[in-house]
């Protein structure tokens, strides 16, 4: 008499979890990237609604008083210097322009935003107070001359910082 076989054999079964094994090591290290990444850029955002908020303010005193704001000016014009994941603005004024530098938490936040236990940096720059650059225009035709540039990632910056 012949049975019919109703389910899998324990050898079946073995292979089956083995092989799910196997995808989900293949799968979850680029997903887990990727979270990581947009997790990342969604921070990194906190940090270009600061810097926006910045641009106003110091293109008026610019155009005003004819020079950039000193450290003790720049923090009567900009309240908010601080964020969930922003640590800091900091401003720099340079021999051809002037630069805010904002400086992420090293704790808290993405791990793409950590660079040697301390915050990566996003930077943005004016010449004129007028045209602002994000995070690396240094040509001296276009851009600040002696800027520092930032250190967020290329894949963690908005379109406007690339």
């Amino acid at each position: 008499m012949k049975q019919d076989q109703k389910g899998l054999t324990l050898i079946e079964s073995m292979m089956v979890i083995a092989l799910i094994g196997i995808l989900a090591t293949i799968a979850i290290p680029p997903a887990f990237r990727l979270y990581e990444d947009s997790q990342a850029r969604e921070q990194v955002t906190e940090a270009v609604d600061l810097l926006d908020s910045v641009k106003s303010p110091v293109a008026t005193f610019y155009s005003d008083k004819g020079k950039w704001p000193t450290p003790e000016e720049f923090d009567n014009l900009v309240p908010t210097r601080t964020g969930k994941y922003v640590e800091s603005l900091t401003p720099e004024s340079r021999e051809k322009g002037f630069e805010v530098i904002a400086k992420f938490k090293s704790t808290g936040v993405s791990p793409g935003l950590v660079m040697g236990g301390s915050g990566r940096t996003l930077v943005l720059a004016t010449t004129n107070g007028k045209e602002w650059f994000c995070n690396d225009n240094t040509d001296p035709a276009s851009g600040v001359p002696d800027l520092v540039p930032g250190t967020v990632l290329p894949q963690h910056r908005p379109s406007s910082c690339k």
